[in-house]
């Protein structure tokens, strides 16, 4: 039997669907789309509990109550400061992470948002907690995320990608 040209495409695409499969660098388009995914992820959580701490929203405790967590609970003093601080840096930096636009310093401040709950909060209870209050860690799993947003960047599908591009071509026209 002669090996024809259908078997051959079967052997590229084999090959192909190897080369993916162990790569260590991704493309450009798939390196993108993962940055978006986790920003939008991020985004997601952190609107969640950012809105609640601030706004009382999803059935979140709401600035006041906040405020009296923080400082009875997490024996964080004024209360007040750190309640509306944690909202600020939860609602905004997932504002900031959603669309793209200063995501790195946003990433810097919700991982340290996040180790500041590890710290006050759930380090007691452990990496899995086996009671009703929560280990820390989703809290780790947070930070890791917000982490590669400062290590590598937003991608090309954000904000600050698209000011990257006008302030280089800007350059390039003057210069």
């Amino acid at each position: 039997m002669s090996e024809g040209p259908p078997n051959r495409d079967l052997k590229q695409r084999g090959v192909a669907l190897l080369a993916m499969t162990f790569t260590t660098r991704p493309d450009a388009r798939s390196r993108d789309a993962a940055l978006a995914a986790i920003r939008i992820g991020l985004a997601w959580i952190f609107i969640y509990y950012g809105a609640g701490k601030l706004f009382g929203t999803f059935n979140g405790p709401g600035i006041h109550n906040e405020s009296l967590y923080m400082s009875n609970s997490a024996h964080l003093h004024p209360g007040g400061l750190f309640a509306v601080l944690g909202g600020v840096i939860e609602f905004g930096g997932a504002i900031a992470m959603a669309l793209g636009f200063g995501s790195r310093l946003a990433g810097l401040a919700l991982f340290g948002d996040q180790v500041m709950a590890m710290i006050t909060v759930t380090w007691v209870n452990g990496i899995n907690s086996e009671t009703l209050t929560p280990g820390y860690e989703f809290n780790v799993a947070l930070a890791v995320m917000a982490l590669a947003i400062v290590f590598l960047g937003p991608g090309r599908i954000s904000v600050d990608a698209l000011i990257d591009r006008r302030l280089n071509r800007s350059k390039a026209l003057s210069g």
